[in-house]
């Protein structure tokens, strides 16, 4: 089905998914959560996860930190234990990339918080891929709400940045999700589908992406999708993927969620057979509180 025709079903698919429901939820919603049950239905012995990724969990360090509180959430990192069948990336600030590079244990990947859209130049303020990967990184994450909603970036833009990093070999966490408003009208699928057809316009490989979905009415505000809601997004997510790429690119790619996620919601939220872990924001600058939600993959594995 073409990108353009499924932007223009979600209603009559997904239909009062995400409006104020009454104490009797629409059949539509019905229909849908009763999907979204059986999909979890446990598989004795084996992780619950719809795609066949591994458990991905990255810390966004965003605009905090010094030398000194980062030498210290450093050493509490190197300390914790972690599961082995995780992902782990932190994103620090770019003046502290440099410093977390040459102190972090190699368990921990380094990611930059933006790239530059293209090769380095007279861009005064931007960083490029090519520096990134000079200092270490391996991750860069694009398509923040806060890039998108305070810095102005568009759909198109982020769109082309990512397809610039992942020419250069960094790897891409692409965020997408809806604000307050546009969930409350109904549109919180209109809007993560448009934006991941601009991502998806761009990238040719989706072999180093990662999707993180970050409802913004949640980031940073203590509140938190529950988990079914969360859920419901994730799956529609990988449907578009199988629909509008491909049915291995939607099993292969991981869907992580962002939005207040902190040591004491992720284990039922990693309960969910399509999250395939986090994106975390505050609770990423506490490095006990950290280790628990990437220790989270626990509750993914299903008793046999």
């Amino acid at each position: 089905m073409a990108a353009a025709s499924y932007l223009a079903s979600p209603i009559s698919r997904f239909a009062g998914l995400w409006r104020e429901t009454s104490s009797s939820p629409s059949s539509t919603h019905a229909l849908f959560s009763r999907r979204v049950a059986a999909r979890r239905a446990p598989r004795g012995g084996v992780v619950a996860m719809a795609g066949s990724g591994k458990f991905f969990v990255g810390g966004n360090w965003k605009c905090n930190g010094t030398k000194d509180s980062i030498s210290q959430l450093i050493s509490d990192l190197n300390e914790a234990k972690l599961e082995n069948d995780v992902d782990v990336v932190v994103a620090p600030p770019f003046i502290y990339i440099d410093q977390v590079k040459n102190s972090l244990t190699e368990r921990i990947e380094i990611s930059a918080q933006n790239s530059w859209v293209g090769k380095g130049g007279a861009f005064t303020g931007e960083i490029s891929a090519e520096q990134l990967i000079d200092v270490g990184c391996k991750w860069v994450i694009l398509g923040h709400s806060e890039r998108r909603h305070v810095i102005g970036e568009d759909d198109q833009f982020i769109g082309k940045k990512a397809a610039y990093a992942l020419g250069q070999n960094l790897k891409v966490i692409a965020c997408i999700g809806e604000k307050l408003e546009e969930r409350e009208a109904g549109k919180t699928f209109d809007v993560c589908f448009q934006q991941l057809k601009a991502f998806a316009d761009c990238i040719t490989s989706w072999t180093d992406v990662v999707i993180a979905y970050e409802p913004v009415w949640a980031i940073g505000t203590g509140k938190v999708a529950t988990p079914q809601q969360a859920q419901e997004v994730h799956v529609a997510v990988r449907d578009w993927l199988k629909k509008n790429i491909s049915p291995d690119v939607a099993s292969a790619t991981r869907i992580i969620y962002g939005g207040s996620v902190n040591g004491s919601n992720c284990a039922e939220l990693a309960k969910q057979e399509d999250i395939d872990g986090f994106l975390v924001g505050g609770a990423s600058l506490k490095g006990p509180e950290f280790a628990v939600i990437v220790n989270s993959v626990t509750s993914k594995k299903v008793a046999a």
